[in-house]
């Protein structure tokens, strides 16, 4: 028996068969044949020609890109032979096995099969570089440079974060959902798939547009519930045939403790959210993109094919599904439509046409996304127990720094009303010393001097201002022009060269280029390039809240996550961190998956647990949803309170990979690169600051009075604060108990680091 009956899908495209497809399987018989892919490999069986012709990669190709010509299916068809003989070759010789060293020896030579300027390569010694050598020459001589660089890259994720999967099973281990996504769209391939889409459509994405915001969600997405689908077929034959852990449904059945058929259920709604965030991208993001950037009429024929592209390959890779033995495909709600296969149309490739007349087979997941109340009164929010295993460290020069960040925000305008604008102050002095910034500061960076010290509360202070402005100015307007025009202006206050630049009009404005001066003034061009992005992709993501607001959207939990740790500014902090050690670390190690992880983990702990102190004011006093106790409410259909427990879960998980990554992943890392000490040394130090940064992040959270029900009262209903009776209750309560939570149990006298450091 199967293990649990399959969801129904949303699946709006229609399924379309290149006619080509009998020539592809007869050419993918050959072409296997040809690389050895049917002889024994160190005494396992692989393949032999009947486990070819029952998956049938070239039905897989015909349905996945129904208009390309004979040749160019052939050539696609060979790539997904490969790359699925890739996956059973690396399970039987290493994943079974738990051959870490072996599979990272044999990884490593696969990069030498990828040449980006030549196509010079060594002799091949397995049929998976065999195959590789033979693909190699014959895909990219008719792309530029800049596609060559991605599919390598994509490539060579696909093949080496094998060995995040190998780890996790020689542990036995299972990820966390965040994780999950994050790791699956490198291991799944989609990524690679989308690449060979430009090549399949002749439908090259233009460079200057492909690492844009809407490219990247079209290619995230598509990846996502390409990868969902998969783990919904494959449940059967992974987890309960092979042993493998690398399935989002075990994932939700560990985390959120739910059995079999529910989670299935929880996938395939995920699933769906994500195809329909490809939709809303498409429908509202691409034509604003095309206008930006001044896009001619082949760029955007270019991206538009590339989109089309993806959706046939979401079609048409659900029809294989259905059909191929490689996966769980019998019975099911997909397999009982009686009313409706009358008034479709049948024969081969209609299936994606004959869907069921349910919630989730016309996706209606997408109204409660649009249906919701603003300006909830939820009253004070219950506080979890949080885990937080570091102590906290206090810089004792915090004293000074509250002063100097008033005297800032008030040369900058920040306590002043904006003329045309606002007609009173967004904050009063009062508000600005709850507020207390420099305590965050000093938390964060508590070896700091008086001037760093100075300068990371100014930071602090200019950000939230920012938060603050956005909603104050643009949200009751819906202007997404004037809020997408205000920043782009504030770019022109982050010069990179020497550069007159505007007169200021606002306080955002005035901030940041007195920050942009003071912070940059002794970096290399290329450090000012990278700060600048940095900044950049925060005032983006404030635009893409700005939008979500527009269209009264609340976000799906995966573009929540990634989008948040840009609004929370954590891209920004970590770009000042990494300029700040120098050139003693090479470049390429920053942007291994290693320090990623380490630095995503200490993000999503951060913003999630402001979340949780926000989560009132937020949804009471400002009618905000980007929040992520808001987002599970809405996705899982569940009250606050098992709300909060969710989010207090992914908070404590990622603390926990963090850990791990510190662990197991750094010392590897270290090893891997063969770093020097200095390179080490200064990630280890990296270590500390984001430990002081989660420590710092919480004790703020206690002490501020940013979150209290009370100055929330006096802050947005001046005059009705006397509606409280009595004292609001404090946040002592707050006192996580268990091992390592020591450094989180704060006491009311907490309180008194505001003036005693």
């Amino acid at each position: 028996m199967q293990p649990f009956e399959l969801p129904d899908f949303y699946m709006p495209y229609p399924a379309r068969l290149n006619p080509h497809v009998e020539e592809a399987r007869a050419h993918a018989r050959e072409w296997a044949d040809d690389m050895g892919l049917f002889e024994p490999q160190q005494g396992h069986h692989i393949w032999d020609l009947r486990d070819l012709d029952r998956h049938d990669y070239g039905l897989l190709c015909a349905y996945t890109h129904p208009e390309c010509d004979s040749a160019e299916l052939n050539l696609i068809t060979d790539w997904y032979v490969w790359v699925f003989y890739f996956d059973d070759h690396f399970l039987e010789l290493y994943k079974k096995t738990g051959d870490m060293a072996g599979a990272r020896e044999y990884l490593d030579r696969l990069r030498d099969f990828m040449p980006i300027d030549d196509l010079d390569m060594p002799e091949p010694t397995n049929p998976v570089e065999r195959g590789l050598a033979d693909l190699w020459p014959r895909t990219v001589p008719a792309m530029s440079t800049d596609w060559r660089r991605r599919f390598a890259t994509t490539t060579q994720a696909l093949l080496e974060e094998s060995r995040w999967e190998l780890a996790n099973i020689t542990e036995d281990r299972v990820a966390n959902p965040i994780e999950y996504i994050e790791m699956r769209r490198k291991v799944g391939g989609a990524p690679w798939s989308a690449n060979l889409v430009e090549h399949a459509a002749n439908a090259e994405i233009p460079a200057e547009l492909a690492e844009t915001r809407p490219l990247r969600v079209l290619r995230d997405t598509f990846s996502d519930a390409v990868h969902l689908r998969n783990d919904i077929f494959s449940y059967e034959r992974e987890v309960r045939d092979e042993g493998e852990n690398a399935n989002c449904i075990l994932v939700l059945e560990r985390f959120l403790g739910l059995d079999t058929q529910p989670a299935a259920e929880l996938v395939n709604n995920v699933l769906t959210s994500r195809l329909q965030q490809f939709e809303t991208t498409a429908l509202t993001e691409l034509p604003l993109l095309f206008a930006e950037f001044g896009a001619g009429p082949d760029a955007q024929a270019a991206v538009t094919a590339y989109a089309k592209g993806l959706q046939d390959w979401q079609s048409g890779g659900h029809e294989w599904h259905m059909r191929s033995s490689r996966y769980m495909n019998q019975g099911g709600q997909s397999a009982a439509r009686p009313f409706v296969e009358v008034l479709a149309p049948t024969g081969l490739g209609m299936s994606a046409l004959r869907f069921p007349l349910s919630p989730a087979g016309v996706g209606a997941i997408r109204i409660k996304t649009f249906a919701h109340a603003p300006l909830e009164a939820v009253g004070p929010t219950p506080m979890p127990q949080i885990y937080m295993p570091f102590p906290l460290r206090m810089n004792p020069l915090v004293d000074v720094a509250r002063e100097s960040a008033v005297d800032w925000a008030r040369r900058m305008g920040m306590l002043d009303p904006v003329a045309g604008v606002l007609d009173r102050s967004l904050w009063s002095e009062h508000d600005l010393r709850n507020f207390d910034f420099a305590l965050c500061s000093a938390g964060l960076d508590p070896d700091a001097t008086q001037p760093e010290l100075d300068l990371s509360a100014n930071w602090l202070t200019w950000g939230t201002y920012v938060d603050d402005y956005f909603p104050a100015v643009f949200f009751p307007t819906k202007n997404v022009t004037l809020a997408h025009a205000q920043t782009r202006r504030l770019w022109e206050f982050m010069p990179i060269d020497p550069a007159a630049v505007p007169v200021a009009a606002n306080p955002i404005e005035v901030g940041l280029y007195d920050l942009w001066q003071r912070t940059t003034a002794s970096m290399s061009e290329t450090q000012r390039r990278e700060f600048r992005s940095a900044v950049e992709k925060f005032l983006e993501a404030c635009e893409w809240e700005m939008v979500n607001h527009t269209l009264h959207r609340i976000p799906d939990p995966v573009d929540y996550v990634e989008m948040r740790r840009q609004t929370f500014g954590s891209d920004l902090t970590q770009a000042l961190a990494r300029l700040s050690h120098g050139n003693s670390v090479p470049a390429q190690v920053y942007r291994t998956q290693t320090v990623r992880n380490l630095e995503n983990t200490a993000a999503d702990f951060a913003v999630m647990l402001n979340d949780l102190f926000s989560y009132q004011k937020e949804t009471e006093f400002e009618g905000e949803f980007h929040n992520a106790v808001r987002v599970m409410q809405n996705f899982l259909e569940c009250d606050r309170d098992r709300a909060i427990t969710v989010v207090n879960d992914l908070m404590t998980a990622r603390m926990r990979q963090f850990e791990r990554v510190v662990a197991q992943e750094l010392p590897t890392l270290y090893d891997e690169y063969d770093l020097d000490a200095a390179a080490r040394e200064i990630l280890d130090q990296r270590v500390v600051e984001l430990r002081d940064w989660m420590a710092g992040i919480l004790n703020w959270h206690i002490v501020c009075d940013r979150y209290g029900e009370r100055q929330l009262v006096e802050r947005y209903r001046p005059g009705h604060a006397g509606a409280i009776t009595g004292a609001t209750p404090g946040l002592s309560f707050l006192r996580p108990t268990g091992l390592g939570t020591s450094a989180a149990r704060l006491t009311e006298s907490a309180r008194a680091r505001r003036t005693t450091p």
